[in-house]
């Protein structure tokens, strides 16, 4: 399971629940019953499946909004320093301000009329009055302008903090869901594992046909210089493990595994596997060439890397190490080339 990111269906939580338990009631009854050989019960895998599916979803879900946080957390940095300057530049209107009132202040003690007829000299009167009538004028504006400022000040504020709070609130429930997802998943897992180990490997031999046997990439063409590179670097993460929501270098989820290669390409993709469905040109499957990404399902909700001869590498789900699979391992939903 590559990157995963789409919340789980509503009542997935309850239904994981009661198959699970179900269908370790049923592994209880056929062990008694039936040789410890015996293929795993189909409900149980079919209900494994559906929870590793769910499971990408929600690890898509949990990426993007780790993504979103970052966008918002630069965006939240850059609102705070126009917040710091344009208290720097309130502080100096109130300044200004006060600067004038005290000279008003100074030159308007006495009525003009009277300022007049004991002034030594009426044209130098008249000159100040001029001017204090400027400095009025000009403080007018300068009282509008720190106004102004306040109220965008302000504005910026609530924007950024409600900004954040909306980000908070969305991660700590996308987060609580792959908390959910990871405990059915454990469930999931260790009832696997209660199987005899000739078992477990046909079920891991059939879940998305890992396979040792298939022909290596090498004589494919890959679509450019950059596509050959991330091909590299895929291939060079072949044995590292699916870790949950992590891009590398040591593990990586289904679309952190591309996002990780096509960077080391030099090439920025989204995080997110259904983002990365639209990071390039839409080709047909037919005309897939190694580097290109293929995304899985309607919602797109898993994706690898086209490795040439039928074959992508991907992370596939908790447990399974990067890898080769046949690409048509599951529905083919997209082709894309960056």
């Amino acid at each position: 399971m590559g990157s995963h990111r789409r919340l789980a269906p509503s009542g997935f939580d309850r239904g994981a629940l009661c198959v699970l338990t179900a269908a370790a009631a049923a592994l209880g009854a056929v062990a008694t019953a039936v040789p410890a050989t015996a293929a795993p019960h189909e409900d149980t895998r079919t209900e494994v499946d559906r929870l590793y599916e769910a499971a990408e979803k929600a690890t898509e879900a949990f990426n993007e909004a780790g993504e979103r946080a970052g966008v918002l957390r630069r965006q939240v940095g850059d609102a705070q320093d126009r917040i710091a300057r344009k208290q720097e530049r309130i502080n100096g209107l109130r300044e200004q301000l006060g600067s004038l009132a005290g000279a008003q202040y100074r030159s308007g003690g006495l009525d003009p009329s009277l300022a007049l007829l004991f002034s030594d000299d009426p044209a130098d009167y008249l000159d100040k009055a001029s001017v204090l009538d400027r400095i009025t004028t000009h403080q007018a504006g300068e009282l509008k302008d720190l106004q102004d400022a306040l109220r965008e000040l302000a504005q910026e504020r609530a924007e950024a903090t409600r900004r954040l709070g909306d980000l908070e609130k969305s991660r700590e429930a996308v987060e609580k869901h792959k908390r959910t997802v990871e405990q059915k998943l454990a469930k999931a897992r260790q009832l696997l594992n209660s199987l005899p180990s000739a078992e477990r490997a046909a079920y891991d031999r059939a879940s998305r046909s890992g396979r040792s046997d298939l022909p290596g990439p090498e004589g494919a063409g890959a679509a450019s210089g950059r596509a050959a590179a991330a091909l590299a670097a895929a291939r060079s993460a072949l044995g590292r493990p699916y870790v949950w929501g992590a891009n590398g270098p040591t593990g990586f989820d289904c679309s952190g595994l591309v996002q990780w290669s096509y960077a080391r390409a030099g090439v920025g993709l989204p995080r997110t596997s259904q983002a990365q469905a639209h990071a390039g040109r839409r080709v047909p499957l037919s005309q897939a060439r190694p580097g290109d990404i293929v995304t899985y399902r309607s919602d797109a909700s898993h994706v690898g890397m086209y490795a040439g001869n039928g074959q992508v590498i991907h992370a596939p789900y908790p447990g399974a190490p990067v890898r080769y699979d046949p690409v048509g391992m599951m529905p083919v939903s997209s082709v894309t080339r960056p």
